[in-house]
This record gives structure tokens, C-alpha cells and sequence, in this order.
């Protein structure tokens, strides 16, 4: 039986299709082209396997040979992290920027394993979360060898499975975290005792944070060790000037922040995201999404 919910989808996946160019129809084949079924396997196993922290942060380890300061450990002071996409980069910079010092911080394995093993620790946590649609898309563009239906299933289980956890997190959204981060940190504060300082959300501390941002595709040790508190905020600016000077940017997929060539591409791709066949897995995700969304207390309740 089809709902009037799904026929709403349906109509509006027909509309969407009947308006696409030739052009964009090209473009669309090109964002989300054939995925060989070792890849898809890989990708399932991954989100399966990064559920258990036990596990998956020992892979992590490995993965990441020599000191692993973005894995959660004893010396961790705060873990930023959540499904790709959703502001992870933006947060663990513009935290750092605003802090007297480094804080030791774990962050963008983009595994629910991290945060669990946080909870469990009882370490303060920040949970990101971006609306499914945003999130996913700007996942497929970044990484065109992930499917749109595995990333459905992943975002879903990636939050599905920290649900027994919630109340163990302060959830950043991606709205409230790219406008008025100082807003998370002083929850952050609330939450677990601690006391950061609140990021002061300027056009200056912006822009700091999205050049940041845009040298990351350098994988500068420097930025990196920054990013985890083991480089200071000095050490960090006289890299980010020799990075400007030698104009090493990061650019096509290696970009980290939007561009006109991703906008056209995340527009090709609302098509394939209206599909009727993905409707039940669009609600899912949907679901968890505002689950959290309301758990997050954003946006704030209007003071009567």
C-alpha cells in the first residue's frame, strides 16, 4: 500500500526528473557513477564494524600508526565527532581557536564506536548531527564510491546505535554549530563541569576557521596536531602563513568547504534522493535525525 506520504514523494521525484537537462542528466551520471560490489562491500563493513569500540578503534590504531591522537585514549579531554559531513572540521577548529590551550581532543573517525567508548569513559563528548539529506549528499560527493542507499543505512545506524547512549552527549547540529557554536561549548559546560571558553562567532573567527578548513587537504602535520591539541595556536598560524605562501590549496573533492562545482553536483544528485524505492529508508533517516535534532534543545525554547 502506498501512503500519501510516499505518493508525495513520488510526485515530486517525477517533477524532479522531468525538469533535468540533457546536461544534468550527464552530470548526474558522473556524480554517482557504478560502485563495484568490493567497494560496497568494504563500505558495509565499515559501518557495521565502527559500532564496536572495542573493535573498530583498534583498527583505528593501526590505521593510524605512531601516536593517534584523533583516537579516543586516557589523555582525551573532549571527543568532537559525528557522521561525516556534519560540521566535524568547522567544530574542532573553531574549539581550538578559542581556547587559551591546547585541549586534547579526539575527533573525525566519523565512527559511533569513538563516541560510545566516550560514554562508557564518561568523557565529555560533543555528538554532531546535519539533517540526512545535507549530510548524505555532500558525503556522495566526497566520496564517489559510496552508494546512496549505503549511505541511507549508514547515517541510520550510525545514530540508531547511540540511542541507549544520548544522554551521555551534547548534541551540536549543523546549523547551530556553523552560526553560534559558543552556544554547544556553554552546554558542553552545563553538561559535564567543565570550562571551555565559548567560541565568539565573528566574521574574523569565521574566516579564521574556514582557512583553516581550506588548507586541510594539505594534511599538514601542523594543522592536524592542531586540530588534536598538540600543537599550539602559534605554531599553528606560522604554518597556515607558509602553507598561503606556497598557495597549496585544496581544491575538487579535496576541497572542505562549498564550492560552485559541488553545489551543481549535490543539485544532479536530489534527483537520485527522491527515488520512491528510497522512501522508507529516506523516513528512517529522517527519524533518527529529528530524534536527536530534538534531544539537541536547538533551536532554544522561546523564554515566555
Amino acid at each position: 500500500m502506498v501512503t500519501g506520504r510516499h505518493k508525495q514523494h513520488s510526485t515530486r521525484t517525477a517533477s524532479a526528473v522531468s525538469v533535468l537537462t540533457s546536461q544534468e542528466r550527464c552530470e548526474l551520471v558522473a556524480v554517482q557513477p557504478f560502485v563495484s560490489p568490493v567497494r560496497r562491500a568494504r563500505h558495509r563493513l565499515r559501518t557495521r564494524v565502527s559500532e564496536y569500540p572495542a573493535l573498530y578503534l583498534s583498527f583505528a590504531r593501526h590505521k593510524y600508526p605512531g601516536p593517534s591522537p584523533e583516537v579516543i585514549s586516557s589523555d582525551t579531554e573532549l571527543v568532537i565527532d559525528g557522521y561525516t559531513r556534519s560540521a566535524t572540521t568547522f567544530g574542532v577548529y573553531a574549539f581550538q581557536l578559542c581556547q587559551q590551550k591546547p585541549v586534547r581532543l579526539a575527533h573525525h573517525l566519523h565512527a559511533p564506536a569513538q563516541l560510545i567508548a566516550a560514554a562508557r569513559s564518561g568523557i565529555p563528548a560533543l555528538l554532531l548531527i546535519r539533517e540526512p539529506q545535507g549530510a548524505i549528499l555532500s558525503q556522495l560527493i566526497r566520496e564517489p564510491g559510496v552508494t546512496l542507499p549505503d549511505a541511507l543505512v549508514a547515517y541510520s545506524r550510525f545514530y540508531a546505535c547511540l540511542v541507549p547512549y544520548l544522554d551521555s552527549f551534547v548534541i551540536g547540529e549543523f546549523e547551530q554549530v556553523t552560526s553560534d557554536f559558543g552556544a554547544v561549548i556553554r552546554r558542553l559546560n552545563e553538561r559535564f563541569g567543565t570550562s571551555f571558553a565559548e567560541f565568539a562567532h565573528t566574521d574574523a573567527s569565521a574566516r579564521e576557521c574556514f582557512e583553516l578548513i581550506k588548507h586541510r587537504g594539505t594534511l599538514s602535520k601542523v594543522l592536524l596536531g592542531f586540530e588534536s591539541g598538540v600543537v599550539t595556536k602559534d605554531q599553528m598560524r606560522r604554518e597556515l602563513q607558509t602553507l598561503a605562501r606556497q598557495q597549496k590549496r585544496a581544491e575538487g573533492k579535496e576541497a572542505w568547504i562549498p564550492s560552485e562545482d559541488r553545489i551543481r553536483s549535490k543539485a544532479a544528485l536530489r534527483a537520485q534522493w527522491l527515488q520512491p524505492g528510497l522512501a522508507r529508508m529516506r523516513d528512517r533517516a529522517e527519524d533518527v535525525y529529528l530524534e536527536f535534532r530534538a534531544a539537541s534543545r536547538w533551536p532554544a525554547e522561546p523564554v515566555v
